[in-house]
């Protein structure tokens, strides 16, 4: 089985990359923006024209929430425009679509977690862009999964995880915003799931909502990290309510697992765990 990975230069592409020699049985073409740019027409053409692929999972994305603000036009280009097209070439050549999307398609302003059949509502550009990526998906495929995730890190890239690793160990003062909850996911587990998802080739396609379980605010997700590392008494670390930013972020954006373990069958590991976990990994050099 040949298996497209595009963005494989992100933090989900290299811990795709990590876990994929226990998949003996997958073929797997790992490309980044370098190699394969999905937002060129031509290139995409060429591309799947001469290979027989699959499945592809679609990790490339415009995701800087910031900037997005302000470079509207290239994150349409990116997480609407090309996924369209990616869409148009699965289609052509038979190949099954996982795409990454993000809780950030939700407003935030319901008080329990979002099922897949929550009405959405974005409320920055970046979620605008995915939403319409979503979209664009639907309308051309049927045989795909969307994956919507939540507050991604690992020890590849740069992320909340890294940036608080970072300036703990050079001192600096943390200030912490406590006013959006949400549920931080390893982007190992999310890797894993998306490779076992592979390897069953279910046909049970669609909308699937995943993200570690439980929740947090990112100054709970801070205070573990330093608390696990044995720097939360050396590190000022404070909370704050308001912290401001160009782009509104949904206040409350937490995911329901429920469909993805019935389905599926497996067992989503809670936040505080799997980050425990991620901290002990033996080849973890900080």
């Amino acid at each position: 089985m040949r298996i497209l990975v595009t963005g494989a230069n992100g933090q989900l592409g290299k811990c795709l990359q990590k876990h994929a020699d226990k998949f003996q049985d997958f073929e797997f073409l790992f490309e980044s923006s370098q190699t394969l740019d999905i937002t060129s027409h031509e290139q995409l053409g060429t591309y799947f024209s001469s290979k027989k692929i699959d499945y592809c999972v679609n990790c490339a994305a415009y995701t800087n929430v910031e900037a997005a603000e302000e470079e509207k036009d290239l994150a349409f280009q990116v997480n609407t425009e090309a996924v369209e097209s990616l869409s148009k070439q699965c289609k052509a050549s038979h190949t099954k679509l996982i795409h990454i999307s993000t809780d950030y398609v939700f407003d935030g302003l319901k008080l329990s977690p979002y099922s897949e059949t929550d009405s959405v509502n974005p409320i920055n550009v970046y979620g605008d862009s995915k939403l319409q990526g979503e979209a664009m998906i639907s309308e051309h495929l049927e045989h795909y999964f969307i994956l919507r995730t939540s507050w991604l890190y690992s020890e590849f890239g740069h992320n909340f995880f890294n940036t608080i690793l970072k300036k703990a160990n050079e001192g600096a003062a943390l200030n912490i915003t406590t006013e959006q909850i949400g549920t931080p996911t390893n982007a190992n587990d999310l890797a894993r799931f998306i490779l076992n998802l592979i390897q069953s080739q279910s046909d049970a396609f669609g909308f699937y909502h995943y993200s570690n379980t439980g929740e947090a605010t990112w100054y709970d997700f801070a205070r573990l990290i330093l608390e696990e590392q044995q720097l939360d008494k050396e590190v000022n670390l404070k909370a704050t309510y308001s912290y401001p930013t160009k782009a509104k972020r949904p206040k409350f954006s937490v995911l329901d697992k429920s469909k993805v373990e019935e389905i599926f069958k497996c067992k989503v590991p809670h936040w505080r765990e799997s980050l425990v976990g991620l901290l002990k990994e033996e080849e973890w050099t900080g």
